[in-house]
């Protein structure tokens, strides 16, 4: 394949992840402001914890998305599990958009009922789309492409916060209160009708047609279990702690800056804005640095400065005041969060065959995003409800280790994958 079909092909696959994930965070930006809609009801911290639940809630419906669309991807291949993925992301933040919020108890439903659909859509999209852009990646670049896959993720959040900041500049609080906070889900449907337009005219992958010809029947959940439960195990571990690390520094961060520091809550979306810019710019250096001298050290180093850092940054950002002093707080744990992050895609990919690469991918992944990542915003703000907000940063900590141990005993993908030469 000729390098200028590979690149528009990888950036074919990657901006839907990036419309994928805008509208999957536009949700957690924005819950400051519809959690008032759709749960009326109690304290700040009690609307935004109501918020939480439901985006937890999101998170479970990904494990049933992944074993669906990774099951897909693997028999019917990955363009085409990519196209539907987006599609159904794009149904989810429509009806968002749209729907009544003071019914009561039916609009939380219907609230709930849309979570879930973006839920198994991101579900799948994430498996289908790590998988496409590592079999079209050079071996010697993949980390490189990995971490550029991880930006457009970190570009969908860093959008969502900069169309928060925007229309914070242009609308009064009580509009965004009242009707503002609909805008971005309708763009997320604008964009994702695009995307889908775009994934339709990219190539499938070379490896996709040549090795899992006649072997499809095997991406099933019991075979992946049964046949690599010690590579199903690592992708849900050092998912765990990842997930657990990116949700809480990239997402629950700006809630914390708010209902915990104290800073106004424009002023901490530019913070995070800010952090989540510079992030987009290291993971593709990062990516680089791991097809130079291996995943495994990469990995080791991203847990372990998380595992220490967690509780003296937190413990800092509590009583801090100036914004400057703020954004080089949350950056500390979060460059060391792109070493997981830069090769998120890439380590997961190369620990399985392609016949079962998407499901191995996504499944597991899916899996431990519904227990840990997913909840790592409810179980913070429980911690604070409970008036023991320290802790939950130890509980971070905890799971960066988890992710040091599984890393140390890894073997280096970067000189032992499963994804064939191209």
């Amino acid at each position: 394949m000729k390098n200028w079909q590979r690149l528009r092909n990888i950036i074919g696959g990657s901006a839907g992840n990036f419309v994928e994930w805008f509208d999957w965070f536009v949700y957690a930006s924005f819950a400051i402001y519809f959690s008032r809609a759709f749960f009326p009801q109690g304290s700040q911290t009690v609307q935004l914890l109501n918020a939480a639940f439901v985006f937890a809630g999101g998170f479970l419906a990904r494990p049933l998305g992944a074993w669906l669309m990774g099951r897909y991807a693997d028999r019917a291949g990955r363009r085409a599990a990519l196209a539907l993925s987006v599609g159904l992301m794009c149904l989810g933040s429509l009806a968002i958009a749209i729907m009544p919020a003071g019914l009561g108890i039916a609009s939380t439903v219907l609230l709930i009922a849309a979570r879930v659909l973006q839920g198994l859509s991101l579900g799948g999209e994430y498996g289908a789309s790590s998988t496409y852009v590592s079999e079209m990646s050079h071996r010697t670049t993949r980390g490189l492409w990995s971490g550029v896959y991880y930006s457009t993720l970190v570009a969908g959040q860093l959008t969502a916060v900069l169309v928060q900041v925007l229309l914070q500049l242009v609308l009064t609080e009580a509009q965004l209160y009242a009707w503002g906070w609909r805008i971005p889900f309708a763009i997320g449907a604008l964009l994702a009708l695009v995307v889908f337009w775009i994934r339709r005219g990219i190539d499938e992958t070379h490896l996709f047609v040549v090795e899992s010809d006649g072997a499809r029947h095997e991406s099933t959940g019991w075979r992946l279990l049964t046949r690599y439960p010690k590579e199903t195990f690592m992708v849900i571990a050092l998912s765990a702690g990842g997930g657990v690390g990116f949700y809480t520094y990239t997402t629950y961060m700006q809630k914390y800056l708010v209902n915990t520091a104290g800073f106004p809550k424009d002023s901490a979306s530019r913070i995070i804005t800010l952090v989540l810019l510079t992030m987009m710019f290291l993971l593709p250096l990062t990516g680089w640095i791991s097809d130079k001298i291996g995943r495994k050290p990469v990995l080791a180093f991203s847990y372990g400065a998380g595992a220490l850092l967690a509780v003296p940054v937190s413990t800092a950002l509590a009583t801090v005041t100036d914004p400057v002093q703020a954004y080089f707080l949350c950056m500390l744990p979060v460059i060391a969060l792109c070493g997981y992050a830069a090769l998120s895609s890439i380590i997961k990919a190369e620990l399985f065959p392609t016949r079962v690469r998407a499901l191995g991918v996504a499944l597991p992944y899916a899996i431990s995003q519904a227990i840990f990542g997913g909840n790592a915003e409810t179980a913070a703000l429980l911690f604070k409800r409970a008036g023991h907000e320290p802790g939950y940063y130890w509980l971070v900590s905890g799971f960066m280790t988890l992710g040091l141990l599984v890393a140390l005993s890894m073997r280096d993908t970067q000189k032992q994958s499963l994804i064939a030469d191209t």
